[in-house]
Order: C-alpha cells, then structure tokens, then sequence
C-alpha cells in the first residue's frame, strides 16, 4: 500500500526526477537547498511526504514534484527502494499504517488540514481489502488481461505496467482535487484508491457496453470491435496503423491503395456491414498493404485526412521528430552517468505560465536526512542516537 501525505509550506524547495520505485523507512529527499521563486510551479509551496513502493504512489509524486511540489521520500535503511532491484514483496497492505501509529485518524488530529492518500491493490474495504495486490493480478482480475491479444490465440499483457501507472494518474488528480476542497473548507480529508478500481474505470466502453446491454466482451488484437478497417497492417518490411472511420474515409482509403471498387461491394457500403464482414476485408487489406514499404504508404496516406502512423520501435519514438519538438528528452547533469549527463523523459503536458519541470538528478539514498530533520527541529545529539538505533 502506499501513503502520501500533502500539506503546505512556506517554501517548497526544487525537486527532481529520480527513479520511482521505492520501499520504505529511510528518508530520502528529492530536492536541494536552493529555493523555489513563487512561479516555479503550479504546486509551489505544497510538501509531500512519500512512503509508497513499487510505482503507482511514486509516479504519483513523481508527476506532482514535476509541478513544483516538494516531495520527501522514505526509504528502507541500508537498501533504498524497488528502484535498485526491482523487488514487489514488500507492499503495505491496508492496516499496516495504522500499526505504525501512522493511520489517517491519528494523523488528521495533529493536522486537520493533511491530505492523506492511500494506494492499495483493492482499497480499504470489501473482501479482499486486505490482500497484496500488484499490476498484472489487477489487470488481470480487472478484466484487461480478458481482452487483451489475439481474437482466438493467447492472453496478452501490454508491454508497460498500464495499471500502475493509471492509478498514479488518478491519484495525482485526486489530491490537486482535494487541495482545491481544501481551499475551500479549510479542511484536509482521505484519498483511497487502488488498482483493482483504477482498472475496472479503463475498461470504459467495453464496460459501458456489457453493464448497458449485456454484450461479453472479445479480443480483437490491435483492431477495434466497432469500426472496420482500423488496426495494424504488415507492409513490405515493417507495420503500420491506419484506421477509416466513416463511410468518405474508407473510400478515400481503398483508392489510396489501388482497390477502389471494394467500397462499391455491399458487403462493405456501411461501417455495421464491414465490422460483420471484418475478416473478408481484412484479407482485402493486408494484400494492398503487403505491396509496398511502410514509408512509401506514410507518403501516400499523407494530407488524406484520415489517421495514420508507423509502428515504432521505442528508439524511434524518441527520434521521432513531434518528441524533439516537444522536448520530451530531457538531460540532467550526473557524475555517475556516461558524458556527465542523465537523459530521462520529459514532463507531457506544457503550462502556458507556471511551467512544470524537471530540476535535478536523482538523490543519493539518505542525502538529505540532516536537512529534513534541523528542517523538523531535531537537534544533532538526537540524530546520532537515531542513527544507533538505524532509524535513520
């Protein structure tokens, strides 16, 4: 399970973008000394204290420390988190913050205005609160796994950790909500996530459609179960996407590749006609494709309106010259790394004034445990002891 929790500072200080796996118990925090001006950020003057594991909780404040948050993360002594060895056996299962004495109710009284979020596999409550849960189990149970691959072959797992990542998303959002309800009412409140939701919310349509009408549904590869022809298709040397969504864009489709007269046969006049016959004009299609290079149909295919792209492979994702555009490279200053510098991925949404960013290197495990605790008022004398006892 993971906690975050949000609260207000004066002065935030500059985070960075490290690794964001990580266990817990040890602090650890992501930023210097240097302060912040007031327009840093959008989060400027919002701390975060960080005791999440594995992903979802850290790419939450990964992407809120990117926003100008001040994030402190807390690591296991002598060992750092899941970021060195990519270990998920040590999530916090619901109730073990509370053994800790660290439980929301305990909390919210020596700060009624905390933020406090909670990520776990299946949430706080129901009959399997209390079970450890991980990305694949809740893709899996979740129902992604199920729909997921070839229409009559093998399961397929998508090859990033989608629900991980999507529950740190939502989780991001719900605290810029509940600092905005704060705002408000002067008062902090409990966030509870998991995975297991945050995966049932992305089955979206295929939900919509068996909670509305009952339909099961299927596999259907890179294709989609509504519209035909629109998926993958293997050219001379490699594979592209392209999809036709009406009726113009078919035809316009079919002259490009040298067949105009299929858009004339019945048995593909209408979008329900060709998702009934999707394997006859699948075969049409892939014939056409198989012809020629991916590149001379990106030509082809360009200014026609319809939507188109390679298939690339992640080298070229971050050659593609759209990444460069939008600097989503990013190069951080690093001794330890070849020619001094860390390259990592770039933050994906822009502000028009208060510019997130990324700011420095990944810290050093407990670099910053003196900061943080003269930050608390904890004298020196009491450090070392801490240090004899390896809470620190």
């Amino acid at each position: 399970m993971a906690r975050l929790f949000v609260w207000f500072r004066k002065a935030a200080r500059q985070p960075s973008r490290g690794s964001f796996m990580t266990s817990s118990f040890q602090l650890r925090l992501f930023s210097t000394t240097r302060r912040m001006s007031e327009s840093s950020g959008a989060l400027h003057g919002i701390k975060i204290l960080d005791v999440s594991r594995v992903l979802a909780g850290p790419f939450c404040t990964q992407i809120l420390a990117d926003y100008g948050a001040d994030v402190i993360k807390v690591e296991q002594p002598g060992q750092g988190g899941s970021e060195e060895k990519m270990s998920l056996s040590k999530n916090f299962v619901p109730g073990k913050m509370v053994q800790f004495r660290l439980g929301y109710e305990t909390l919210c009284k020596l700060n009624p205005r905390l933020i406090y979020a909670s990520i776990s596999g299946y949430g706080a409550e129901g009959p399997y609160a209390k079970r450890a849960g991980y990305d694949i189990i809740a893709a899996a149970e979740a129902g992604l796994l199920h729909i997921t691959g070839e229409r009559n072959g093998p399961l397929k797992k998508p090859g990033v950790p989608l629900t991980d990542i999507s529950t740190g998303l939502y989780t991001h959002g719900a605290i810029l909500a509940a600092l905005q309800a704060r705002y408000r009412t002067g008062k902090g409140q409990k966030i509870d996530a998991s995975l297991f939701e945050t995966q049932l919310s992305l089955l979206t349509s295929v939900a919509t459609v068996w909670l509305r009408m009952g339909k099961k549904a299927t596999r259907f590869r890179t294709e989609h179960p509504s519209i035909v022809p629109y998926g993958a298709f293997k050219t001379k040397y490699s594979w592209l996407v392209c999809g036709a969504t009406n009726n113009r864009q078919f035809r316009r489709l079919v002259e490009l590749l040298g067949c105009p007269e299929v858009a004339e046969e019945e048995r593909f006049g209408s979008t329900d006609q060709r998702v009934k016959n999707r394997d006859d004009l699948k075969v049409i299609l892939d014939g056409c494709f198989i012809r020629n290079t991916t590149q001379a149909w990106l030509a082809a295919l360009e200014g026609s309106g319809m939507p188109y792209g390679p298939i690339n492979s992640i080298e070229d994702s971050f050659k593609h010259p759209q990444a460069a555009g939008r600097g989503m490279i990013d190069a951080l200053e690093f001794e330890a790394s070849v020619n001094k510098q860390l390259r990592v991925v770039g933050v994906p949404v822009k502000f028009g004034d208060t510019k997130p960013s990324i700011r420095l290197r990944p810290q050093l495990l407990g670099e910053h445990i003196e900061e943080i605790l003269i930050e608390a008022g904890i004298p020196r004398e009491k450090m070392e002891w801490l240090k004899t006892c390896s809470a620190i």
